[in-house]
């Protein structure tokens, strides 16, 4: 959220955005390992939602300066391109990116409907059809990394 800007200024701002608007896809990149939730080293979980937060927070001044905030149901993508095969559970990842992006991309991790994670371990050949301009970087830089898009398209959903 834009340190310069007083909250009443902002929710405003917000407020004035059409029901047709949306500041959606929010996507950025994060170079480096993700750490599991199962992991016994405390500081290392807490740097990482750092390095999602600090990440997030670049690309949000990058893209729109108000900030993300938005309450209503989100979905998030998460792709992990590590070095090597891992280890653990590639689902084992994901809240710690959650809470990363919780005052960037949202208030609160509640809003977040569904989740799609996937690792692309080298040697497993596997291609995506129009990648996005940031998944296009994502896809052209060294791993480890992760790639974060969040979104409320929820096409996914039934209409009843």
């Amino acid at each position: 959220m834009a340190k310069d800007l007083p909250r009443e200024t902002i929710s405003v701002q917000l407020l004035r955005m059409s029901i047709d608007e949306t500041l959606f896809p929010f996507e950025f990149i994060v170079q480096g390992t993700p750490r599991s939730l199962q992991s016994d080293n405390k500081q290392a979980k807490r740097d990482w939602k750092d390095t999602v937060n600090a990440a997030a927070q670049e690309r949000q001044l990058e893209t729109y300066p108000l900030g993300f905030l938005d309450v209503r149901p989100l979905a998030v993508t998460i792709y992990y391109f590590p070095v090597a095969p891992i280890d653990g559970d590639v689902d084992n990842i994901v809240k710690l990116i959650l809470d990363g992006m919780r005052t960037i991309a949202y208030p609160d991790d509640h809003v977040v409907e569904r989740v799609e994670v996937q690792k692309f371990e080298p040697g497993i050949i596997w291609e995506i059809e129009d990648p996005s301009p940031q998944l296009a970087a994502a896809l052209d830089m060294e791993p480890p990394l992760v790639y974060i898009r969040v979104t409320d398209d929820l096409a996914w959903r039934s209409a009843r």
